[in-house]
C-alpha cells in the first residue's frame, strides 16, 4: 500500500514588496489584484492547518502541482525553498510549475533553479526537459510542465510537442514495468475546464499521450475548484483529479485548503497485472469559517471507470471558472 497526498496553488504569502522595476511588467496587475483582494482570500493560517493535518497522516510521498508564489518575484523565491524545505525531503516531494511561478519572461527558469531538488526525476542532475519521472516502489511519478510567461490578463498553460512525445514514451515504459502511473500537471488537460484566457494549450497532446500510452491518475490544479473528470485511455477511463487551492478562506466563492490523500495498492491477485490497482481518495479540508479540517467526500478511482465506482458520500464538483 502506498499513500500519495496532493496540494496545489498555495499562493505563499505575505507578498513581499517588489521593487519598482520588477512592476514594470505584468506584475503590477498581480500586485494589485494580491493587495485589493487575494491577501485576504489566500492565508497562512489555513495553509500551516492543511499542512499540519497533512504531516500527521504522514504519506509517503507529497505532490504539489505548482502556483507556489503569486507574481514570481526575487524575494518570493527563497521563502517559497524555505516551505519546500519544511514540508519534508526532496526526495518525499514532486513539483510541477503554475503559472503564476512563471508570470513573466525568465521567471520560470528562476524558479526552476530555486527549487531544482523537487523538480528533478531519478538520476538526472537539474531540472528538464520536462517530463520528468521519479520511481517510488511500483509508483512512477511523472511531471509534465505547463507553466509559461503569458501576456496581461491571460494565464494559460502550453505543452508542447516534445514534450508530449516524451510523455508518452515515459508512460508506455512505466506501463511495461506494471507501474502505477501518476501524471502531475498544473492545468487540467480537460477540453472546457476553464475559461479560455487560463486554458490549456496543448492539452489535447496529453490526452493523446495517455489515451495512446496508458496512466492511471492525473493531478492537477489552477482552477481553485474540486473536480473529478475521466479522459480515455487504452485500458479504460482515466480519472483527473483537481484540488482547491491549498491556503484559501472558505466561506467565499472558491472552496476552502484542501487537499486529497489517495491510498494506493495491487488488487488482490492481480501481481505483474497491468492496470490491476485500487486507488482510494480521501478529501480532507476547511469547509466553513470558525471550523477545523474535517473529512470532506471518499471516494474509489475505478480502474473500470466512472460507471463502476463506489458511490461516495458527496459527489465531487464539477469545475467551475475562476
Amino acid at each position: 500500500m502506498y499513500t500519495l497526498a496532493h496540494l496545489s496553488d498555495p499562493h505563499l504569502g505575505p507578498l513581499p514588496d517588489p521593487t519598482v522595476r520588477e512592476l514594470v511588467s505584468k506584475r503590477v496587475l498581480g500586485y494589485i489584484n494580491w493587495q485589493s483582494n487575494r491577501a485576504a482570500s489566500f492565508t497562512s493560517e489555513h495553509l500551516d492547518g492543511i499542512v499540519a493535518d497533512l504531516t500527521a497522516r504522514a504519506p509517503d510521498h507529497i505532490a504539489i502541482t505548482g502556483d507556489l508564489v503569486n507574481i514570481a518575484i526575487e524575494a518570493e523565491l527563497d521563502p517559497a525553498r524555505r516551505w519546500l524545505d519544511g514540508l519534508g525531503d526532496p526526495r518525499d516531494i514532486s513539483l510541477v510549475l503554475g503559472n503564476h511561478d512563471a508570470y513573466v519572461p525568465g521567471a520560470l527558469r528562476k524558479a526552476c533553479d530555486a527549487w531544482a531538488p523537487y523538480l528533478t526525476g531519478d538520476h538526472a542532475l537539474h531540472p528538464g526537459p520536462f517530463p520528468y519521472l521519479r520511481q517510488r516502489d511500483d509508483i512512477a511519478i511523472i511531471g509534465v510542465s505547463s507553466a509559461v510567461a503569458t501576456g496581461p490578463f491571460m494565464a494559460t498553460g502550453h505543452v508542447g510537442s516534445g514534450q508530449a512525445k516524451r510523455l508518452t514514451d515515459m508512460l508506455a515504459r512505466a506501463g511495461r514495468d506494471n507501474a502505477f502511473r501518476v501524471v502531475m500537471i498544473h492545468h487540467p488537460p480537460i477540453r472546457g475546464a476553464t475559461h479560455w484566457h487560463k486554458r490549456l494549450i496543448g492539452a489535447s497532446r496529453v490526452r493523446a499521450a495517455i489515451r495512446e500510452a496508458g496512466a492511471e491518475l492525473v493531478l492537477h490544479g489552477h482552477t481553485h475548484v474540486d473536480s473529478l473528470n475521466w479522459i480515455p485511455g487504452p485500458d479504460g477511463p482515466v480519472p483527473v483529479v483537481g484540488v482547491p487551492s491549498a491556503s484559501h478562506a472558505p466561506g467565499t466563492f472558491h472552496p476552502g485548503a484542501r487537499y486529497n490523500l489517495f491510498t494506493i495498492e495491487r488488487a488482490s491477485g492481480s501481481a505483474g497485472t497491468h492496470g490491476k490497482w485500487r486507488c482510494h481518495m480521501l478529501e480532507r479540508g476547511f469547509t466553513a469559517p470558525g471550523q477545523g479540517i474535517s473529512d470532506i467526500r471518499e471516494k474509489t478511482l475505478s480502474p473500470e471507470g466512472p460507471t463502476k465506482e463506489h458511490a461516495p458520500r458527496h459527489s465531487l464538483a464539477q469545475p467551475s471558472g475562476l
